[in-house]
């Protein structure tokens, strides 16, 4: 079935903001799950072509010679030329505009669209469906023209349809010049068939959609066309009716080729907080900004003990981590996992993310209401009371809890924020001021004296370490430290020295000396060598952050997203395509866009109040 090898960067990313399926250069579907991002797969080829499933297309005498997305969509368009062949294909995720022109509605419809530009040709497209990440066989039966499979998807089109002695159905379509074929999966309800004339006018409805929020989309800085595309994406992973931001829409993609690090990242991680809310509204989407924050704060009960650092995009715990035994994993990398026990983890850099994120808001906006603001300021006692105590830190370790420094310098920004908050608000007489101040001091002193490593000039991964990590990169991009402070500078050659790889790649840390509990090999962290990047910028040295940049955005496959990491050959590796690297791209981009003191995208929120001027005393 097509390409069974297929690199992860290679894939194509569809998405109607509900769910999102992959495609192969080949024109095979191997990843889809409905009815929404973290259901159970209906095609997992990725993980296994032979139980997986997929869903193929070939077209005789012809082959696929380039793949891009229309425009700012992402809607894929594939050409296949041959001897006298030219045709060109449209993958998409159907989706509407909403009635108030904002939002993305899915149709829920899976939708494969070809057309024959000159010459003529047999088509075949077959879908091989094996529901629920293969556990069960397809069943399908004749429904009205359409052959509808047990779990529920519709597969209909405008042309034949046959089902298979294997019982697998497909379309046998003869093509000739200005002729077009159209197939569709109902995923979601299982009623709607496509006829003639509709596959057309669905491709234009998404186009249009795309566009339309792709206007909206206010950048033309440095690596605009790799900033626009991170954009898009983001907005795929962003679920249209809770607004949560998923860290990525597979499972199970390695971090190493053939290892053992596979995880289920198909949830919202609240780590990606700030940049979420930042980078929306830097780009100028400011409804995407505050649906994210909306959900994030519905997380955040009152009063707060315990936040959990990931959730489902219903707003529930994720399901129990649970081993796939019957999937060979992509590429033979094993085990394949669903669900994800990180929520029962205690993440302390979780509560500044999260203050991080609604500062950032209110400075943009003004939008926080009174009593998301009192949640707010729950989240900021919360840290009071549990800074002093090990956490599993910002890579999840599932070895001890132990005091990372990472962690330490975010609860140090959770209390900064919420003083900023207070102020900017005008309810500096409505908290303990005072107490979040002493205790947003003595974090900050208490990173300096435990936390850096006097002897060697540098911090280092958590107290009583004498290694570094990729974490440390934040402290200048959060103002813990000025950029251009010898603490940091030194930190960052150490980074680079240490966990530093061709490229301008950046391993997180090293796996041996961090003790994280599975003690394997990865690939470099492209969340880490963006964040470099940034961290370069601040340094002063703006030529090689320049140089880093152009390479690492030149790296990605020819869809052009990113992934989790890189190998130093260059092969993306983990979940694919991945938020933190994309927002991490973003906030690369607008500081060497921008390039002066202090982190650009939280710049940019402060300039907003100081240029508006808003009622500091309207609460």
């Amino acid at each position: 079935m097509g390409d069974r090898t297929t690199p992860i960067g290679d894939h194509g990313f569809l998405s109607d903001c509900h769910t999102s399926a992959l495609t192969t250069p080949d024109g095979t579907i191997t990843w889809l799950c409905a009815p929404r991002f973290d259901g159970p797969a209906f095609l997992s080829g990725i993980l296994d072509p032979d139980r997986g499933g997929g869903w193929t297309m070939e077209i005789q005498g012809a082959r696929p010679v380039g793949r891009a997305y229309v425009e700012d969509s992402l809607v894929l368009e594939t050409r296949w030329e041959g001897e006298g062949l030219t045709l060109v294909g449209h993958d998409l995720l159907a989706v509407r505009p909403s009635a108030q022109g904002t939002g993305l509605w899915r149709e829920g419809l899976l939708v494969r669209i070809i057309e024959c530009r000159s010459g003529s040709t047999s088509v075949r497209s077959r879908l091989q469906a094996r529901p629920d990440f293969g556990r069960s066989a397809a069943s399908w039966r004749h429904l009205d023209g359409a052959l509808q499979e047990a779990s529920g998807p519709l597969l209909s089109g405008d042309r034949a349809l046959v089902l298979l002695e294997d019982e697998d159905p497909e379309f046998r379509v003869e093509l000739s010049e200005g002729e077009t074929a159209v197939f569709a999966l109902d995923y979601l309800r299982g009623e709607r068939r496509i006829f003639p004339g509709e596959g057309h006018a669905l491709l234009r409805t998404t186009l249009d959609a795309w566009r339309l929020w792709s206007d909206r989309t206010h950048y033309d800085g440095v690596g605009a066309s790799h900033v626009r595309r991170s954009a898009l994406v983001l907005r795929g992973l962003l679920h249209e009716e809770s607004g949560g931001l998923i860290a990525a829409p597979t499972t199970s993609l390695p971090e190493d080729p053939g290892g053992v690090r596979n995880w289920d990242y198909r949830y919202v991680w609240h780590r990606d907080a700030a940049l979420v809310v930042l980078a929306f509204l830097r780009l100028g989407h400011e409804e995407e900004a505050g649906s994210y924050l909306r959900f994030l704060l519905r997380m955040c009960g009152h009063p707060i003990g315990w936040i959990p650092p990931v959730q489902a995009v219903d707003e529930r715990p994720p399901p129990e981590e649970e081993i796939l035994d019957h999937l060979a994993g992509y590429g033979g990398a094993r085990p394949v996992r669903i669900g994800n026990a990180a929520y029962s983890q205690h993440q302390l850099d979780v509560y500044g993310h999260i203050l991080d994120a609604a500062l950032c808001y209110e400075e943009a906006t003004g939008g926080l209401e009174p009593g998301q603001l009192a949640q707010l300021d729950s989240v900021v006692e919360a840290v009071r009371a549990l800074w002093r105590e090990p956490d599993n830190g910002p890579w999840e370790v599932r070895s001890s809890p132990r005091h990372w420094t990472n962690s330490k310098v975010y609860a140090w920004a959770c209390l900064d924020r919420g003083i900023q908050l207070a102020r900017i608000t005008g309810r500096e007489d409505r908290v303990p001021l005072a107490e979040w101040r002493r205790a947003a001091e003595e974090i900050h002193e208490d990173v300096l004296a435990h936390g850096y490593d006097t002897a060697g000039g540098t911090f280092v991964q958590a107290y009583g370490a004498n290694n570094v990590d990729g974490s440390l990169l934040r402290i200048p991009l959060l103002g813990f430290l000025e950029g251009t402070d010898p603490r940091v500078t030194r930190t960052l050659e150490r980074v680079e020295d240490e966990l530093g790889e061709g490229n301008g790649l950046v391993h997180r840390y090293d796996p041996e000396q961090t003790d994280d509990g599975i003690g394997t090999p990865e690939g470099a962290f492209l969340l880490c060598s963006f964040d470099m990047v940034s961290a370069l910028v601040l340094a002063g040295r703006i030529d090689e952050a320049r140089r880093r940049f152009e390479v690492l955005c030149e790296s990605t496959g020819e869809p052009g997203i990113q992934a989790e990491g890189m190998t130093a050959e260059g092969t993306q590796t983990g979940n694919h395509p991945q938020a933190f690297t994309q927002l991490a791209l973003i906030e690369a981009a607008v500081n060497l866009d921008t390039a002066g003191d202090g982190e650009a995208l939280h710049r940019w929120a402060r300039t907003r109040t100081r240029g508006e001027g808003p009622d500091q005393a309207r609460r």
